[in-house]
This record gives C-alpha cells, structure tokens and sequence, in this order.
C-alpha cells in the first residue's frame, strides 16, 4: 500500500465514523461500503484522497468525500477536517 493510501477501515474508524476499527470492518466486510460506486468487500481496500464512499450509518446513508488521511485517530474536530459531506441532512421538523 503506498504512503497515499490507507485501508478503508482504519480510515472510516479515524475519521471517527465508528467507535471500534472492528466494527467498521465489519460493515466493509459485509459489502455495505462502496467506493466510487463499486462495492467493496474487504476491509484492506485501499482508499485515497478524492476517493468517494457511501455507507450506511445509523439509519441514514453517508455519501462523503476523503479530503485527507491521518497518520492515526484524532479528535472529533480533527476528524471533520478528514472528509466532505456530500449527502444531504434531512432538515429537522420545526
């Protein structure tokens, strides 16, 4: 794997969309991420800078872009800074 490249679940555990590295190893390995439209079957896929990922999380699907990797977990206002949000976020009944 290059230095430019990380393993899609550590990416999704640093960029703090899951608590444990498991449990986003888990959804990778079950075939519920896709990246750049394909679905990925396997945890070590590797991801890049500009690469798109949709996965389901809690009950609605996240469509983010990687705008960075970290070299390991960091704060949660660290972590914003590690993807753009493409999806949409249903408004809140006023």
């Amino acid at each position: 794997m290059a230095e430019n490249s990380i393993r899609l679940d550590k990416w999704l555990w640093h960029a703090r969309f899951f608590k444990s590295r498991t449990r986003a190893s888990a959804l990778c390995e079950a075939g519920r991420v896709r990246v750049g439209g394909r679905i990925v079957a396997k945890a070590h896929h590797a991801i890049r800078v500009g690469d798109v990922l949709t996965f389901p999380q809690g009950n609605r699907i996240r469509v983010v872009r990687v705008s960075a990797i970290a070299p390991r977990r960091v704060s949660a206002p660290q972590a914003a800074a590690l993807y753009e949000e493409l999806s949409k976020v249903p408004e809140q009944a006023a």
